[in-house]
Formats: C-alpha cells, sequence, structure tokens
C-alpha cells in the first residue's frame, strides 16, 4: 500500500483482505482450476463469499446508504490492488467485471423497478450480469459505430444484433445491452442501454469464445450473442433515450481504474514468483539465478515500473474522486496503456526466468499471460489512447490534428 495513499479505512481493510487472499484462496490455485472450466470451483468460491459476509468485508465498493463502507475511488483502488493477487480475488469479493460496472451504472441510472428486480440481487451475489457493447462487424474503440438496433414498437423494445466479447453472459441473469434506438440522430445520441433478461426469448449465447485456448465459462466468459426479435419493455431502459453513450463513458472512466489496479496487484504478484525463483534456483556453474545480472536487471526496472505504475494510478483515481472523470481524461489515458504494458512486461520476465517451467499450467504465469494480453486492447486499445493523448497535449500548443478531418470519438473513449 502506498503511503501517500493510504488512509484509515484502508490500513485497516488492506491487511486483513491481503490474509484472506493469502490463506483463503491462493491455495485454491491448483491446475485443475485454473486450466478447467471456472464452474468447477464456483460451489467453492461460493463458500468463500459467505466468509467474506461474515467477516464484513462484502460490498466493499458500495456507498454507506447502499450498505457498503463509502470507500472513494482511490480507497477501493488500493484494496484492488490486493484481490488480484489472485484470480479468484475479484469474484470471491463479488466486485469483479463486469458486474461491478454493471452496479455502478444502475445504481446511478436505472429505474426504482430494475434496482428492485435485478440491482438488489446483484449487490448480494445471487445473480450476475454481463454488458454487451462490442460487434464482431465494427471497430471496438468507436461506439458510435454499431448494428444492434432497438426498434420501439408500442411499449416494447425489439431488438436485432449480433455481438462477441459479451463478457461474463455464461450463467448471467441480465444483459445490459447497447443498441441503435435513434438512427437518424448525431452519432453520439444514437445508442441506448437496455436491461435484458437472458431467458428472453431470441437472446442467445452462440459460443464461450476461446481466448489463446482458453475457453472459460461462468463469471470468466467472454460470449458471442445474438439477438433475434428481442422484445422488452421500454422501461427496461437505463438512463434516457439516446445516452448510451454518454453513460459507455461514465462507466469506462472509473472503470479503468479499477482495471489498472487489477493489473499492478497482477504486477506485484508475478513481481513476487520472479523474485522467489531467482533467489532460490540454482544454475549449473553453482552460482544462484538472482546473480545474473540479466536477472537483476529485469527485477530492478520491474520495481521502479510497478511502483510509478502505482503513483499515477492512484493520483487519477484521487483525482476522479475530486474532479470526474471527464476532468482528468488524459490521466485516464497515461494511465490505460502504460500500466497494461507494464504488467506485461512483468509476467513475459517472470515466465522468463522461470525457464521452462515458466509456461508450464504448474504455476499460474501462464493464466495471467493468456488472460491480461487483451489489456492493450480492451477498453480502447493503447493506440488509440495515445493518439487522443498526443492530440489532446498537441492541441496545447496550437496544433489541431483532427481539422478538417472525419470525426471519429478516439478521444472520447480516452
Amino acid at each position: 500500500m502506498e503511503p501517500l495513499f493510504a488512509t484509515s479505512q484502508t490500513e485497516a481493510l488492506v491487511p486483513r483482505i491481503r490474509e484472506f487472499v493469502l490463506n483463503e484462496l491462493i491455495p485454491l490455485e491448483t491446475t485443475e482450476h485454473l486450466t478447467g472450466n471456472f464452474s468447477k470451483i464456483a460451489k467453492i468460491l461460493d463458500q468463500k463469499r459467505e466468509l467474506v459476509k461474515r467477516a464484513g468485508l462484502w460490498g466493499l465498493q458500495h456507498s454507506i446508504d447502499e450498505g457498503g463502507l463509502g470507500l472513494t475511488l482511490c480507497e477501493f483502488g488500493q484494496i484492488s490492488e490486493v484481490l488480484a493477487w489472485t484470480p479468484f480475488g475479484h469474484y470471491t469479493f463479488n466486485c469483479q467485471a463486469p458486474d461491478i460496472g454493471n452496479m455502478e451504472l444502475m445504481n446511478r441510472y436505472a429505474p426504482e423497478h430494475l434496482k428492485h428486480k435485478y440491482l438488489e440481487p446483484l449487490k448480494e451475489g445471487d445473480i450476475r450480469s454481463c454488458f454487451s457493447m462490442t460487434e464482431p462487424e465494427f471497430a471496438g474503440s468507436n461506439p458510435t459505430r454499431m448494428g444492434t438496433m432497438a426498434v420501439r414498437d408500442g411499449n416494447d423494445f425489439v431488438i436485432n444484433g449480433r455481438k462477441w466479447f459479451t463478457s461474463s453472459a455464461d450463467g448471467s441473469a441480465f444483459a445490459v445491452v447497447m443498441a441503435v434506438t435513434n438512427p437518424d440522430a448525431s452519432p453520439h445520441r444514437r445508442a441506448s442501454m437496455i436491461l435484458v433478461p437472458t431467458d428472453t426469448p431470441g437472446f442467445e449465447l452462440v459460443r464461450n469464445i476461446s481466448i489463446m485456448g482458453d475457453g472459460s465459462d461462468h463469471w470468466g466468459s467472454h460470449a458471442e450473442v445474438t439477438y433475434t426479435d428481442v422484445r422488452v419493455p421500454v422501461e427496461n431502459l437505463i438512463g434516457g433515450e439516446g445516452m448510451g453513450f454518454t453513460l459507455a463513458q461514465e462507466r469506462l472512466g472509473p472503470g479503468r481504474i479499477h482495471h489498472c489496479m487489477r493489473w499492478i496487484g497482477i504486477s506485484e504478484r508475478c513481481f513476487d514468483l520472479m523474485c522467489r525463483r531467482a533467489a532460490t534456483r540454482e544454475m549449473e556453474d553453482g552460482v544462484m539465478l538472482g546473480e545474473k545480472q540479466f536477472v537483476q536487471g529485469w527485477i530492478a526496472e520491474s520495481r521502479a515500473q510497478i511502483d510509478a505504475s502505482r503513483l499515477m494510478v492512484l493520483r487519477t483515481a484521487q483525482n476522479i474522486d475530486k474532479l470526474g472523470a471527464a476532468a482528468v481524461r488524459n490521466q485516464i489515458s497515461e494511465i490505460k496503456f502504460y500500466v497494461a504494458d507494464i504488467m506485461l512486461s512483468v509476467i513475459d520476465r517472470a515466465i522468463q526466468t522461470y525457464g521452462a517451467m515458466g509456461i508450464t499450467d504448474d504455476v499460474i504465469l501462464p493464466w495471467y499471460y493468456r488472460h491480461e494480453r487483451g489489456a492493450r486492447i480492451y477498453d480502447g486499445a493503447d493506440e488509440v489512447h495515445k493518439t487522443a493523448l498526443a492530440r489532446s497535449i498537441l492541441k496545447e500548443y496550437g496544433l489541431d490534428t483532427r481539422k478538417n478531418k472525419p470525426a471519429d470519438v478516439a478521444s472520447a473513449r480516452a
């Protein structure tokens, strides 16, 4: 925990949560649990969830009015780092993506009947949800362009379209779907967000997409989903009609803090494994692996980069708490591409330090390698964020790089 950002809340909570993660969750990281389907371990984790509730650690991300602890984004980020030491941490504490983002979104913008029927059981961990925005036919970095349509028919929307990377659709109770409701409106006012129960006729989970050979199910899945004449009431609208883009941006700002602090936690776990290996592995010449300058360089660089990442992310989180996400758009872009790259570098160095063992599922490193390579792609590809940041900086110097060019949304996604 970074002392500059520690509070009485984090000083009390972080040690307790770290102890829970080390004693209750990391021992579950068997080859079977990490290479099979998550449904195999779901019942065990549900038992761990009950332990979390009894310990008074459930709902950390919620406000005091919602029964939570009222943590700021900066405080929760420090806890998120600790949870990320294991793939099972965030799920066990019910603050995994995309549920945490859907909870935040619905708490602010969903009508009361949706909160009662869906948000409350979601907060209790009785159901799960998914988020359905990305489409295979359109660039994910531009959410103003999509083919899924929600056409008004009396008091209903009729939805038709095809989505993929609908995270956690397998076993979820409902989807938050982004669909075009106003095709003739301006690009940023065309889409809306609509809650669709997954048992609605016409909703089909086509497949769980295999990611680098891993076809995880349950909360770890990324699904292809089709909507064929899916009919839901207009009152399932979240926020106002045409607010889909605005809500997506509002959801993604704090969401990138969640991701970045999780990536720092993963980096710390892999760094720890790398250092343990370097300090205990004897080489053929009788010296320890950690005595090799190459390995020492990896350790030194990783330590500095992780520390720098944490300071950047917590500064951004603190500024979001004070000023709102829109005011620190550039900082959000910075941490998104910087921390993702650092995490992947640390994972790779740790694998290299382990040698051949590092690419086996006897250690957790390959799991992180498979599941986290997408960090440089989702929530806005690194290149999109770098372009947006550079454009914003150059504009301060009098150069408008967007002048006389087709409008896009790179800067809006930052």
